[in-house]
């Protein structure tokens, strides 16, 4: 399987992070390198620190797994259970916030928005 790469979740190292996150560090132990992404638990009453990626210009997709989240775009907060799906422009501040009693679980994707990527005809 030269090249691939296939783990568990579990077997992910882990980080923890401020405000009650743990961060599961994929890509790492996927040896990726086209492009970032990692999964975060977010603990009761936890949230990502509130951020832009101006400064990057990377644009980022947030992929609620399990869990009953809240976004927040731009100061505008939104429900995002399990299922939600956001694409996040790089100049939009965003954070993910758990206001449940559950730990929510996401996956978060960076990419720069110029690469080379061409969606095929029937995406």
């Amino acid at each position: 399987m030269s090249g691939n790469s296939i783990k568990h979740r579990d077997e992910f190292e882990r980080m923890a992070g401020s405000g009650g996150c743990t961060w599961l560090l994929a890509r790492k132990a996927l040896d990726t390198s086209a492009f970032g992404f990692n999964l975060v638990e977010i603990a009761p009453g936890g949230s990502l620190p509130a951020h832009d990626e101006a400064g990057s210009g990377q644009v980022e997709l947030y992929i609620v797994l399990e869990g009953d989240a809240v976004i927040s775009v731009d100061g505008q907060e939104l429900p995002a259970p399990a299922g939600t799906y956001a694409s996040l422009a790089p100049s939009s501040t965003r954070t993910l916030m758990n206001n449940s009693d559950e730990t929510v679980t996401a996956l978060l994707v960076g990419v720069l928005p110029n690469d080379a990527y061409q969606p095929p005809g029937w995406a």
